[in-house]
């Protein structure tokens, strides 16, 4: 039986040996003159769209610096995209992760797009005809996007939660890395290397105009360097002989004025970062307005092994720091105490109690026998149900006047207070 041909229209089973190599090679042929037939889009519309994408990443990473900023000067500040546990802006910015080498990232952000966008114009120029720079261009954004799969996995496995701006920062990187890609596989057939090479020379013609990006980014570095405010260190007011402090008739500590028009009860957890902000927010109150204020302490620990309301810890570790407090209270160091696990706890895995009684002037031995006290879990415990008792759910949570405020308390309240 024959089998069909080309001709009879169903398929064709190409001969064996020799023959069969000489078509394999004219299929990989016909394949290669294809591809060299694809007509590349004109050089302008690549251009425009890697600056369109440039600028778009630019605006981004400001937009993410003035959030990281508001998150940790504003009190009540609660950016729009934080969304849930897992999809929280906020909660990303409040990471020790979002400052490298004590810059925030965002900003490092705006400085990377601007040295991108520095150099982009070369390659508009003439002269480049279309292959120039755009090696360079394509080691940064691969230099870039390593950096990005470097968060993005610190995001996944060690915050546990996404910022949706930095996902888009991180997908316009990953364009850009396409893109410039893209151009050198149209318009430039040279390896990396001999082009990058080119590019050197290239930009050595030029040594006026270079020299003033290199420089121009240099000082930029400099100033940042030295100048860039730290203003996600928290630093709370001194205790000073004239900010009275004390403790209620039921045993709460308090600082301010002892009969102040008003008083606020904040019900907190030391590795609360919302917490830590409106904390010092508040103590910076009691000091600029004297008279004025009373604020009284009461723990609200969010974690599962002391708390009743959790299933699991959502700060693990808060119920030992309460009880450190606690006992502090008894020695007359409660606010030296609570200060400093504001200030620290956060920041460091774990805590030395000797490095902590050294710090607030308490004996460390003591303080690490408080930690099993049943009187001192009493402590808690009363402070706990009260917080569940009156509605609290989460922290912060603040009492004012016999109502209950979630996350902050409303600037009518302070302002009618303080004027």
């Amino acid at each position: 039986m024959r089998l069909p041909n080309t001709n009879d229209g169903l398929f064709y089973v190409p001969p064996q040996g020799k023959t069969g190599e000489g078509f394999s090679r004219r299929l990989k042929t016909i394949a290669a003159k294809g591809e060299k037939n694809i007509q590349p889009l004109p050089f302008a519309v690549y251009f425009w769209t890697v600056a369109a994408l440039a600028v778009a990443g630019l605006v981004n990473a400001v937009y993410l610096s003035i959030t990281h900023y508001r998150v940790y000067t504003y009190p009540a500040y609660e950016s729009f995209c934080a969304i849930s546990k897992a999809v929280n802006c906020d909660t990303v910015s409040q990471s020790p992760y979002s400052i490298f080498l004590g810059v925030p990232v965002s900003v490092w952000g705006v400085i990377g797009f601007l040295f991108f966008l520095s150099f982009l114009p070369f390659a508009y120029q003439p002269e480049a005809r279309n292959k120039r720079i755009w090696p360079l261009l394509f080691t940064v954004a691969l230099a870039y996007s390593v950096y990005c799969i470097v968060l993005a996995a610190i995001s996944s496995f060690v915050i546990k939660s996404y910022c949706i701006f930095c996902l888009f920062s991180f997908a316009i990187t990953f364009a850009l890395l396409f893109c410039t890609w893209l151009v050198r596989r149209r318009f430039d057939d040279l390896r990396l290397s001999a082009a990058l090479r080119k590019d050197w020379r290239y930009l050595l013609g030029r040594k006026k105009a270079v020299g003033g990006v290199f420089t121009s980014f240099l000082l930029i570095l400099v100033l940042v360097g030295l100048f860039y405010p730290t203003y996600w260190y928290f630093k709370p007011p001194a205790l000073t002989t004239d900010l009275p402090f004390g403790v209620t008739e039921d045993g709460h500590p308090w600082i301010g004025a002892e009969n102040a028009p008003l008083v606020i009860t904040e019900y907190a957890d030391y590795l609360c970062f919302q917490c830590n902000k409106t904390h010092y927010y508040l103590r910076r109150l009691l000091v600029n307005y004297p008279g004025k204020i009373k604020l009284i302490h009461r723990h609200f620990p969010m974690d599962h092994t002391v708390n009743p309301l959790l299933k699991k810890s959502v700060h693990i570790g808060s119920g030992e720091l309460a009880k450190l407090a606690i006992y502090a209270g008894t020695q007359n160091k409660f606010w030296q105490m609570s200060d400093y696990l504001f200030s620290t706890a956060r920041t460091r895995d774990k805590l030395e109690l000797k490095v902590v009684a050294d710090a607030v002037g308490l004996d460390a031995g003591e303080l690490a026998i408080s930690l099993h006290h049943p009187w001192v879990r009493s402590q808690l415990l009363k402070d706990i149900k009260a917080g569940l008792k009156a509605g609290v759910r989460g922290t912060p949570t603040f009492v004012v006047n016999g109502q209950v405020y979630s996350g902050q308390i409303p600037m009518k309240i302070i302002a009618d207070a303080i004027k």
